[in-house]
């Protein structure tokens, strides 16, 4: 089939699809300007394997690992800017990036985390200025010397401890300059390795360390304007399987004393738990919050985003109570064993496809079945909706939106990989 034939049968494709969810009285085209109000973090650390810049990088530490060796790695910052634009052109919408401390530009020349500042990110500032893109910020509390140990802002050593509350309030600096300088408040996200491989006897003692280091890093007062604060927490990792002193308790507890944001990561829960039952629970206390979208393989193992029931389920939370400015959607995961561009891409295809399958559900109607105690009717409506033509809502949307539907987008990542990829050794 040509081009026209193709064109016309994704118009034909549309125009059924927008019957069909009509008949449900759900408006197509308001749930499509709804989806391109919401921005995605994507995170820089998809495309160099979260190697960063450091002039004496380590290897990687604090529960951390990326698997595979797949060609092709971004090496400098030029690269790794080069690959998000890529990303950028295969993705409907605008969105935001979500930087790392250790993705610094510092021309060479060793600074420690404890003495960055604003003037090292002004490369990006520059670079997302000519985007029209915002950036987000995530201190870097793990990968050197001093949290070989595992243990950082609860650290027993205060002159380590003393580093890493240098370098938080440094990160907060740095992100309140990005989002002063881009005109769009930075998340600011805090998580730290800290950790038990065994069974400790003092928790209290390293908790309490914890919250005397954070209430140092958020002394300073900062316009919410040009700075959101998130801290993040987890429930174990590799090397603190026993215990983590920043756990789901503590940090919801802080969040909640000191009016900032938890972050919500979909990877840092028992496989038990899912993440979009937390969503309205924590919104109940909280003003706003920050989800890390990852998929979680047996561990917090961050494989590649993929549209499964729990994304789905994650964006339906945030569409039935309209909650899209109150919850900041990032992503956070890491594959070296497939194309790490192609990485992006689903991934944040897969975001947004759950937040259209999302914003196209006749919630008010299933919402009136739920509250008269129609129990039946409402799974027997939720199961039906299931077979409804999403697919040709997001072709429709991919195609308005200036980029590649379906699979055509893959083509364009190949043909990136032979003539850009696969010449980085």
């Amino acid at each position: 089939m040509g081009k026209a034939g193709s064109d016309t049968l994704l118009a034909r494709n549309y125009e059924l699809a927008c019957e069909r969810f009509a008949a449900l009285g759900v408006d197509v085209e308001a749930a499509l300007r709804r989806l391109a109000r919401v921005p995605l973090s994507l995170h820089c650390w998809q495309g160099d394997d979260i190697a960063g810049f450091e002039a004496d990088a380590t290897g990687l530490t604090g529960g951390i690992m990326a698997t595979g060796n797949y060609p092709g790695r971004a090496r400098t910052p030029e690269e790794l800017r080069a690959d998000l634009e890529m990303v950028w052109r295969l993705l409907p919408g605008r969105h935001r990036l979500a930087l790392h401390a250790l993705y610094a530009e510092t021309e060479g020349k060793r600074v420690d985390r404890d003495a960055l500042e604003p003037r090292h990110f002004q490369g990006w500032v520059d670079w997302a200025k000519r985007h029209e893109i915002g950036l987000d910020f995530n201190g870097s509390f793990f990968s050197h010397p001093k949290s070989a140990d595992g243990f950082t802002l609860s650290h027993p050593d205060d002159g380590i401890r003393r580093f890493w509350i240098a370098h938080g309030i440094a990160s907060r600096k740095i992100g309140a300059f990005l989002g002063r300088e881009l005109g769009s408040p930075c998340v600011c996200n805090l998580w730290i390795p800290d950790g038990f491989k065994d069974t400790p006897v003092d928790r209290r003692a390293h908790r309490g360390r914890l919250r005397e280091s954070l209430d140092e890093i958020f002394a300073a007062e900062m316009s919410r304007t040009h700075l959101l604060d998130a801290v993040e927490p987890k429930l174990f990792g590799l090397g603190s399987e026993s215990c983590v002193i920043g756990s789901h308790e503590f940090y919801l507890a802080y969040a909640v004393a000191k009016r900032i944001l938890l972050t919500l990561d979909t990877g840092h829960y028992h496989p038990t738990e899912v993440v979009s039952d937390k969503i309205s629970a924590v919104l109940a206390f909280l003003d706003e919050i920050l989800l890390h979208v990852s998929r979680g393989v047996r561990w917090d193992s961050d494989h590649v985003v993929t549209l499964n029931e729990e994304l789905v389920a994650l964006a339906q939370e945030i569409a039935r109570g309209g909650d899209e400015a109150r919850i900041h959607v990032g992503l956070d995961y890491f594959d070296a064993s497939i194309n790490r561009v192609a990485a992006w891409v689903i991934g944040a295809r897969a975001m947004l496809k759950a937040l259209l399958i999302a914003f196209l559900e006749p919630t008010e109607e299933l919402r009136a079945l739920e509250e008269k105690g129609d129990y039946t009717g409402r799974l027997a409506m939720l199961e039906d909706l299931k077979g409804l033509p999403y697919g040709a809502v997001w072709d429709h949307y991919c195609v308005a939106s200036g980029t590649l539907p379906s699979m055509d987008w893959l083509d364009e990542v190949r043909c990136y990989e032979k003539k850009v990829l696969s010449k980085r050794r």
